[in-house]
């Protein structure tokens, strides 16, 4: 297995753990891993293979903003809203206090 997907394949398992209801960001992920690559997370959240049991939808840029998602930003802020999420202008609001602590 190369190191990229390696990468990728850590990262799922960490996005795997953000519960129903959460948040979480690319950086902060990013920093789990020990590295400050957040373009490389959102890069292996768009190449995600499992969208069902890996929610890369749950997680958000660092301002609040949506982000990317592979189904397109309006599926994303609809699976959000379905978990009680509520987003606004494309930012989900008061999300700091939604962030997932790992």
């Amino acid at each position: 297995m190369n190191s990229k997907n390696n990468f990728n394949n850590r990262c799922y398992k960490i996005v795997s753990s953000i519960p129903k209801g959460k948040i979480s960001t690319y950086g902060d992920i990013a920093k789990v891993l020990g590295t400050k690559a957040y373009q490389a997370v959102g890069n292996a959240m768009a190449k995600n293979p499992n969208l069902i049991s890996v929610p890369c939808h749950r997680v958000i840029e660092s301002d609040g903003s949506i982000g990317g998602y592979a189904l397109g930003t309006s599926k994303k802020i609809t699976l959000l809203k379905k978990e009680g999420i509520i987003v606004k202008k494309d930012k989900v609001s008061n999300f700091k206090n939604l962030i997932h602590q790992f």
